[in-house]
Formats: C-alpha cells, sequence, structure tokens
C-alpha cells in the first residue's frame, strides 16, 4: 500500500516542503527511511513504532515499510518528521479523511506513549509551507502554539498526541485552532530612561542612534553610565514590523525557542560577554549555527568593554556591518543568515578606565592607552556612525528626582516621528532606515541649505574625513532633521552631527 503525508524541512532558517511517502507491502520485515534522512530521523524508527503501539494502533509489525522523505536530494534533520511518519505508517489500517490528509502539514516530535513534543524552526516551516496553495492546514505539538501565533495565510492547529490528530482525520474531534498573539500578555519593560541620572548627551545620542538605526560608540570611564544607556535603547525603539516579525522569528525558532519579547514585537537586543568565540560572534560550527551578529537582526547588538574583545573578532564585524548579511560555508553547502543589527558599542578609554577622567588619575603609561584605543581599528571606527563621550555623573544629578525630562516615553516621541518620515520616504525602496541608504540615496534625499553645505565643506577640508565617514555624517544629520519633521537639512543638524565626531578626534586623531 503506498501513502503520501505532508511536511516540512529547513535549510538554514528557510523552510520547504517535504512529502513523505510510504510503501508498504509483503517481504522481510522492517522499516528502511531514504531520502537523505540525518542521524536523528534514522534514530526515530523505534521510537516511532513504541508511540503507536503505545497508543494503542496496530504497527504492521510482519510487514516491510519504506519510507522516502521528498526531495531526496536535500538533506532532512529534525525530529519533527516522527508524526508525520507515523501517519503515513497507520494510512495501512486506520480509516482516514483524504481530503484532509492532502490539504493539512503535520509536524512534531512523538514521545513513546505517543504524546507530541516541542520541535525547533516551527515557524520557519510553516512560512514554507504557505507558499504552497494546497496546504489549508498545519498541525503542531500544543508547546509549540506561541510561536505559530502570528504566521499569517494559514490554519495552524495543535495537538497534545497523535491519538488527538487520528481523531480530528477521522472527523470525531476538532482541533484548537492558535489565537492571535494579543491574547498573551506583555509584560512592559522595568527598565527606563529615567533611572540614568544626568548623562543628557549621551540620552541625545541613543536617541539619534535609535531613530535612524545608527551605529552607537561610547567611551568614558566605568560607572558614567554606558551600560545603563545601552541596556535601555530598545524601550525606544519602535517594535519589529512584519518583515522583521518573521525573520527574527526564524531565526530564534530555528535555534528552538522565541523569546517572548520577540512574540510581542520587541527587538532583539543581544549583549555577549568579551569572551566570546569567534563562531558564537559571527556563527559557524559544523552545524553551521548563526552567531550573536544574526540573533541581534533587526535589533541591537550590545558588546560593552568593547576594546577588550579580541580583535579578531572585532575586524569579524565589518563584513557584517556593512553587507548586512553573513554566509557560512561547508564542504557541500552554504547557509546566508540576515544580520542587520544596530551595533552599541562600550569601553573604557584606557586599561584602568582613568584616562581623562577629571576625578582620578590614570595609571596608564602612554604606550599602554595608544596600544589599547588602536584594537578598534580604522575600518571599524569607520562603520560607527555616533561617538559620544561619558563623564562622571555630578552629585547633583545623582540626587535629582526630576527624572521625567529625559524619560523614555518622552525620547520615543522623537523617535518615532523620524521612524515615520522614513517609513513614507522608503515605502518604495527596500530599506527601512536613513543609515541603510546608499551613496545615490543619500545624494537624493539628504538636501543641503546653503549654510549647511558650508558647514560640512569646512568641517570635511580640517577633519580628513573619509567617503564612508563622510556619508555617515550625512545620514545622521538627515535622522537629525527628520526628527524636527524638516525636509532639508540644516546648519544645525550638520553641526548636531559635526559634534558627535569630536570624541572620535580627541582619542583617535591625536594618537
Amino acid at each position: 500500500m503506498f501513502s503520501q503525508v505532508i511536511t516540512a524541512g529547513t535549510y538554514g532558517i528557510d523552510g520547504f516542503k517535504v512529502t513523505v511517502e510510504a510503501d508498504i507491502s509483503k517481504g522481510m520485515p522492517g522499516i528502511t527511511i531514504v531520502g537523505l534522512p540525518a542521524v536523528a530521523v534514522k534514530e526515530s524508527k523505534d521510537r516511532i513504532k513504541s508511540a503507536i503501539t503505545n497508543s494503542l494502533f496496530n504497527y504492521p509489525i510482519t510487514k516491510k515499510i519504506v519510507i522516502n522523505l521528498s526531495p531526496a536530494d536535500v538533506k532532512k534533520e529534525g525530529s519533527h518528521y516522527d508524526l508525520p511518519i507515523a501517519l503515513a505508517i497507520l494510512s495501512e489500517n486506520v480509516s482516514m479523511n483524504n481530503e484532509k490528509i492532502k490539504s493539512t502539514a503535520f509536524l512534531g516530535e512523538l514521545s513513546l506513549d505517543g504524546k507530541l513534543r516541542k520541535i525547533k524552526a516551527s515557524t520557519a516551516m510553516i512560512l514554507g509551507l504557505v507558499k504552497d496553495e494546497n496546504i489549508k492546514n498545519v498541525i503542531i505539538p500544543k508547546s509549540n502554539e506561541k510561536e505559530a501565533s502570528m504566521i499569517p495565510d494559514i490554519n495552524v492547529y495543535t495537538a497534545e498526541d497523535i491519538n488527538e490528530v487520528i481523531e480530528y482525520l477521522q472527523d470525531v474531534r476538532e482541533l484548537k485552532r492558535v489565537g492571535d498573539f494579543s491574547s498573551y500578555i506583555n509584560i512592559p519593560s522595568s527598565k527606563d530612561f529615567s533611572d540614568v541620572k544626568g548623562s543628557s548627551a549621551i540620552k541625545r545620542a541613543a536617541q539619534i542612534s535609535a531613530a535612524g538605526f545608527h551605529n552607537l560608540f561610547m567611551i568614558g570611564s566605568p560607572g558614567s553610565g554606558k551600560t545603563m544607556v545601552a541596556s535601555r535603547m530598545n524601550t525606544i525603539m519602535p517594535p519589529l514590523n512584519e518583515d522583521e516579525y518573521i525573520e527574527v522569528s526564524k531565526i530564534y525558532s530555528f535555534l528552538g525557542e522565541i523569546p517572548d519579547d520577540i512574540v510581542f514585537r520587541n527587538r532583539p537586543f543581544r549583549s555577549p560577554h568579551h569572551t566570546i568565540t569567534y563562531t558564537s560572534l559571527i556563527g559557524g560550527g559544523a552545524m553551521a549555527i548563526p552567531g550573536e551578529v544574526v540573533l541581534s537582526h533587526s535589533g541591537i547588538l550590545f558588546m560593552d568593554e568593547f576594546l577588550n574583545f579580541d580583535k579578531k573578532l572585532i575586524q569579524g564585524l565589518r563584513q557584517p556591518i556593512e553587507d548586512k548579511f553573513v554566509t557560512i560555508s561547508r564542504v557541500n553547502y552554504k547557509l546566508t543568515y540576515p544580520s542587520n543589527f544596530l551595533l552599541v558599542a562600550a569601553t573604557n578609554p584606557c586599561p584602568c578606565g582613568n584616562f581623562m577622567n577629571p576625578l582620578k588619575e590614570c595609571v596608564c603609561t602612554e604606550k599602554k592607552i595608544h596600544d589599547y584605543l588602536q584594537k578598534a581599528s580604522g575600518p571599524i571606527l569607520d562603520r560607527m556612525d555616533i561617538f559620544v563621550e561619558t563623564t562622571p555623573i555630578p552629585y547633583d544629578d545623582l540626587t535629582n528626582n526630576a527624572t521625567e525630562e529625559m524619560s523614555s516615553e518622552k525620547l520615543k516621541k522623537g523617535v518615532y516621528i523620524a521612524v515615520q518620515v522614513q517609513k513614507e520616504r522608503f515605502k518604495d525602496l527596500n530599506i527601512n532606515y536613513n543609515s541603510q541608504m546608499n551613496s545615490k540615496q543619500i545624494e537624493y534625499y539628504c538636501k543641503l541649505e546653503s549654510d549647511a553645505e558650508k558647514l560640512i565643506q569646512m568641517f570635511f577640508k580640517s577633519s580628513k574625513l573619509t567617503a564612508r565617514s563622510y556619508h555617515r555624517l550625512l545620514k545622521v544629520a538627515r535622522t537629525i532633521a527628520d526628527m524636527e519633521q524638516s525636509e532639508k537639512i540644516k546648519q544645525n543638524h550638520i553641526a548636531e552631527a559635526i559634534s558627535f565626531r569630536k570624541t572620535y578626534s580627541k582619542y583617535w586623531e591625536k594618537i
């Protein structure tokens, strides 16, 4: 007897349709799985057999069973093939609604008692199935319900065990349909910019950075607010839009679970320790697993103690920052992951942390300071948009309770104004933020008033800007103008953008 059941597979973070074909006939008893199954899929034979028998169904123990996973030229990995393989086998002696089987895809790992267990990459696989017009429904384990709650254009149902699935296919049970994510309660962040005392300049820099997705570099002595500001930046950023949410969901689902923050469209915030390995930061390994630069896609990658990271790691950021993707190559394949993140770097100005500190004496030699700052190479610094120096917080600011003036709510308003302007500007383009403009787009959208043009011309000649730094300065000025809803870039917008280059000049042009 021949039968077919629809499921899905993954290639990186993208899903594709897989057809499970089962041929049950007379011959040497046993089960063979072909179609490039990975080890985990091959090991499922005994698990599937136990799940079927313990669910009180008859397993064709005296028959020869051949399972083919089509297309046969792509490796099949994951435990989610358990359920569709079991259903294909059960079609031998269990009567089911063929129309439902043809229009439904099945994903789920089976325990020995027939329960459905949580699977990885469910979001990516369901999104891959949406492309097929013949597939109207998908059945997944109940434990995957939340991450499937935002997928449009397809009916997703949950089941707790194989018995429920069989009863659904026999038209004697209705399965629970996955509801909208709004039924879940979103707990607001406990962090707020009002917690950060003083530091108005650094808050302004963070606001502009968030508004235009501009890379931010903070340098200053310990305890001056760098980490507090960075950890609150995603509280003033707009939620993930539809396309961003789908991409981010696929990444996290591929690794096993989508955090609640992502379900509620909050932007990712990743903060790796400076001892992280190259593979963990950029991605790689035998399975070509995405690293932190991918996990922070459409969100913030915060690298605290930036200059304590290995120099190889710092240099490794150049390509993801510029290209907005990471490609990991292996012998038989290569995978490309999106990595369009906002880099927020924070560092002390020297090994002891007190260089340029008006309150404490620096004990580092000039050579130590020079070598320390040189860990940030020219090409990396060239890819930063905003530089800001943090200073020790005065006692008066520390004890001042008038915090509402620079709260997250107030900063968010300026960010949202700029985001709406950019949304309208780039509605017909494949970009969302000013920081993503190429040179032609900069020329078209960054129109300067005459006095603004004179100012930037003077600064360009005196500061020896590279072409990349010049374009980044213009993009920052464009964001500042957008926050004020100004069609043209004015002199004060250029002046503020230039002010964020002074810290760079102070620490790197003189060493």
